[in-house]
Formats: structure tokens, sequence, C-alpha cells
């Protein structure tokens, strides 16, 4: 997610080989602007974290050690602006939840993946508003997201959106929901009726939080009408959407600095669980390389029932694991997000994610032709893969469309799949695991530490 800002501070960390070495320092601090200008990172915001970063390392002495802590002490501060950090609940339900932006921004993709993740992660029961009635097909959009996610709308096109907003509040109270998120109207650029329809409707809402959805792509008008919308209605936080999509990432660096609102959430792919809370610390850590498992842990803990894993461990343990396993498995990892955003919270597994790109997973054509293969098994068949000879192997075939060769293919690496998770779960799995990965890392597999 953020590979371009990344690789430009691992660059410049490794250049300070020596202590003391002032000459050394200055050309690393002027590398390290170059690449930050590049990146999209506002001149300003260069030219005060560079001056501090400076200033820090010559005082606790020129080195490695003390140039890393410089660089992570100041790019906190810049990420941090003063406000509430990821989502914030209200003391008495339902918190409600202004949705601003500009068309084409993301706004209600962005207002899907933030109901899906308070549904899923936070399991609270949540309210979608379709308060943007100036869009074409934009109620439709996010019936089809709600659909999606199983969340409710409350919609009406022949209604204002002033009357919408009312009646769902209304329905809010009654029926106890937690969370109501309202996607109000954009429009191409900043105009008066804009801002006059979202006056009123946060004087009727009366929200416990305004997020302006800023598209990352567009870089520092981001910042810009992002400033615009905190200028003329006020804004609490900013979601950065598509940010996957950006290369450069340096918006990111000073959007909560510049705009003086804290940066809440980023879009880190076209899934409904790609969005991740942005934490500044965190997110440091992420930019240095180090990953983010705090965040990976409260991901995977929200969707991956412990039950249901002890249980699938055991399997494993015993050799045991089925075709009903791999579906449900597949299930729990589409929960998790895009491959490239998990990967990317993994310590050193930045290059990794980089040259996954966007895949997907999912509808990749090896884990189609596993789909329709275990769409043309038996109940026990798919419980017991040993059960198939030949002669089921050509029904299979037949009924998933493929040849009995590709069917063969996929159930020998089905079974050496699970016949190697069997033994890196036993006694020194672990010690075989780290030795695979030594070798992944010498073949080019994953970066060097």
């Amino acid at each position: 997610m953020f590979n371009t800002l990344t690789d430009s501070f691992k660059n410049a960390i490794s250049k300070i080989r020596f202590h003391d070495d002032e000459k050394a320092l200055k050309k690393v601090l002027t590398e390290l602007k170059k690449s930050l200008l590049k990146s999209d990172v506002h001149h300003k915001v260069v030219k005060e974290l560079l001056s501090s970063v400076e200033k820090s390392t010559k005082k606790s002495g020129i080195g490695k050690d003390s140039f890393l802590k410089a660089l992570q002490e100041e790019l906190t501060k810049i990420l941090t602006a003063k406000g509430n950090q990821g989502f914030v609940f209200a003391s008495k339900p339902p918190t409600v939840v202004l949705m601003t932006g500009l068309q084409g921004s993301g706004k209600t993709t962005t207002t899907g993946k933030l109901a899906y993740m308070l549904k899923e992660q936070k399991k609270k029961k949540v309210l979608i508003v379709a308060a943007d009635l100036q869009r074409l097909a934009a109620v439709e959009q996010l019936r089809q997201i709600c659909e999606q996610i199983g969340v409710d709308l409350v919609a009406d096109e022949d209604a204002t959106p002033q009357d919408i907003v009312k009646e769902a509040l209304k329905k809010a109270e009654k029926e106890l929901y937690d969370v109501v998120l309202i996607d109000t109207a954009g429009r191409l650029a900043i105009d008066e009726p804009l801002m006059e329809e979202l006056a009123t409707i946060k004087k009727i809402a009366n929200p416990d939080e305004i997020f302006y959805v800023a598209d990352a792509m567009t870089g520092m008008d981001a910042v810009r009408t992002a400033s615009t919308f905190n200028e003329k209605i006020g804004i609490t936080g900013v979601v950065l959407s598509k940010f996957d999509a950006d290369s450069k990432g340096g918006v990111a660096l000073g959007i909560a600095h510049q705009v003086g609102v804290p940066l809440r959430f980023i879009g880190s792919g076209e899934k409904m669980p790609d969005l991740d809370p942005f934490i500044p610390e965190r997110i440091v850590g992420r930019l240095m390389g180090a990953g983010d498992l705090e965040g990976l842990v409260e991901k995977t803990s929200a969707v991956i029932d412990e039950k249901s894993a002890k249980k699938m461990t055991r399997k494993i343990k015993k050799g045991q694991f089925n075709f009903n396993d791999f579906l449900e498995q597949m299930e729990q990892m589409n929960k998790l997000g895009s491959m490239k955003s998990i990967l990317g919270m993994l310590p050193g597994m930045g290059n990794l994610a980089k040259q996954l790109d966007d895949m997907d997973l999912e509808n990749s054509k090896e884990v189609k032709h596993i789909k329709a293969m275990i769409s043309s098994m038996t109940p026990k068949e798919r419980e017991n893969p040993d059960l198939l000879n030949n002669s089921r192997r050509r029904r299979i075939a037949q009924g998933a469309g493929l040849t009995q060769v590709e069917v063969n293919r996929v159930l020998k690496q089905f079974k050496n799949a699970a016949k190697m998770a069997k033994k890196l779960s036993g006694k020194g799995g672990m010690k075989q695991m780290r030795e695979i990965m030594k070798q992944m890392q010498g073949k080019g597999g994953f970066p060097q530490q």
C-alpha cells in the first residue's frame, strides 16, 4: 500500500552507515526530499519533516539508529491530527455519520465498506441512508451494496433528501440501530447548492461524525477539496479512497497535517473488507516495512471464529482436511479482503504484496477449476477425497467441464498441500517453515531483511 514511500525510507536508512557522518546525512536528506516530492507529498510537509529529522538526528548523534528513531517520531507527528482515530461510537446509540465528498470520489462504495467493517468486525446493527438523489443510479448502487453485505437501507427516490434522513433517524431510534451512515450527494466541483443541501442535512441529522471521502488519485486536489469542505461545513475526519490504485501514496502523508483533521480510514482494495483504520503509529510501522500485526490480528479475529479455527487445526494435524474445509477457508479469506492488503500488514512482506499486485485469488483460474470440481462432487466425496477413484474422477471432470488430467492434477496438488499442512502443524513444524521461508528468500520470493 505504501510501496514507493517504504522503498524511499528503506534506501535512506541503509545509507547512514557510520557515526557522525554529516556528509552522508546531508546526502540522504537530499535524496529523500526528491523521493517524497515525486511521491506527491506536499513541499511544506517535506520541508518540515526533513528539517525536524535532521535536528533530532544531530542532537542524538548521527547514526542509523538515531536517524531511524527521528524519522519514526517525526512521521508519527505529521500523521497525527487532533481528533478521533478509527471509528468512535457515540455514548448513546445510534452513532450518526454524514458521508460527504465530490462525485466520483468513491463515497458510496466507501459507505458500504464502512458498514461492512462495523457489521463484521464490530458486530453492530447498521442502517444506510440513500440521501444522494443527484447522481443517476446512486440509490440502485447502494441497494446492491446493501444486499451484498447484508445491511438495511432507507431509500425513496420520490422524496427529498431531508425527508429521507428524518425517516431514517426515526427508524434507527425505533428499531435500535447502533450506527446510521448517511450517503449524501456529491458534485463534480464544490458549489453553493451542494453546500446548502449538506448544511440542511447536517442540521436535521445532528451527526456525531462528518467524514469527507477524498480520492487518493487526485493527489493535492484531495487536500484542497477536504480543506474547503472543512471550512464550509466542518468535517471530523477524512477517508482516503482508491489508495490501492495510487502508486505514489504521498497524499496520505500530509493530508491530516494540512487539513487539520485526522485521516480516519484508507481504502486498500476493491473488495468490501478492504478498508483499514488509519492509526498513525501503525501506519508508520507499515511505512518502515515493519507491517501492522496489530491491525491484522484485529481483522482476522473478527472474521475467523475461534472454535472453527481450533477444529480446523485438529483436522489438519490428523490429515483430515477435505474439500468442504477448503470452501470454508476460501470464504473466510474472502472476508479478510485482498491478498495484497493482507500481505502488506505482515513484516517484510511488502515486496511480495507488490509482486502480487491486485491478484484476485477467489476468481483465479485455478480456484474456479477447484470450485467447479467440488460442485460436481457428492457430499460424501467432498468429505472424503480418498473415495475419488477413476470412474468418479471421470464423472467429476465431465460435470466441471474439465479434462480428467486437470482433475487429477488438482487432486494431487490438494493431497500434497494437506500433507504439507499436516507436517508443518506437527513437532518441528515452525523450524521447517523457517527453512522454507529462507529458501524462498534466496530465490527472490521474499525480500531479504
